[in-house]
């Protein structure tokens, strides 16, 4: 039985994208209800649709297949697409996708926690960034009060009231202070305040 996993407008509300089942995604005219496309490219079910900001004619297509897809919603057919492959690993599925709102760039997220950024210009500055950044908080465990709140276990805190985490690489040690000024709440602190105390 056929079924829809995702449903996006385009931009200027001419059409309307469902992602169906069987690795297809249709594009209907949102005011007849008319099948305009058929589009095919995925190999899996698709659960990521995200039009682009400004450009009625451009979506992004991503799901468990490990492939991102641009397509050209007005001739039906696909512009550009990316097989995430991760090195020993086979695919990674792509989770979400989401646009820029100037419509340079896009970003995803897939099953392998990695985040991949797509867009015009250079990448030199995201070269000078570390290859692993995690919060040193991520993975913790959480807690429920008697109110059934949620905490974070280590600090009896809820995760939202507690300071910013530091970032650290996959074995948990710190990276330096510049990147700790990536971390929003962090920008203006003084040196010493980046340098977590550990033990």
């Amino acid at each position: 039985k056929l079924k829809v996993t995702m449903v996006a407008w385009d931009r200027h509300d001419n059409s309307v994208i469902t992602a169906v089942n069987n690795m297809t995604l249709k594009v209907w005219n949102s005011f007849t209800g008319q099948l305009i496309h058929i589009l095919m490219g995925h190999e899996d079910e698709v659960f990521v649709l995200e039009p682009h900001p400004f450009d009625p004619r451009v979506l992004f297509s991503a799901g468990h297949d490990g492939n991102v897809i641009v397509w050209d919603l007005a001739r039906g057919v696909k512009i550009r697409s990316y097989f995430n492959m991760i090195e020993g690993q086979g695919h990674g599925a792509v989770f979400d996708c989401k646009c820029s709102p100037d419509g340079q760039h896009f970003a995803c997220t897939d099953s392998h926690g990695h985040l991949l950024i797509f867009g015009f210009g250079s990448s030199s500055k995201y070269d000078k960034i570390a290859d692993q950044m995690f919060f040193h908080s991520d993975y913790r465990p959480l807690i429920r009060d008697a109110n059934n709140f949620v905490l974070d276990e280590q600090t009896q805190q809820a995760p939202h009231l507690m300071p910013p985490p530091f970032l650290v690489d996959v074995d948990g040690n710190p990276h330096p202070a510049r990147y700790q000024r990536l971390v929003p709440g962090r920008e203006n602190c003084r040196e010493e305040q980046l340098i977590p105390q550990m033990g």
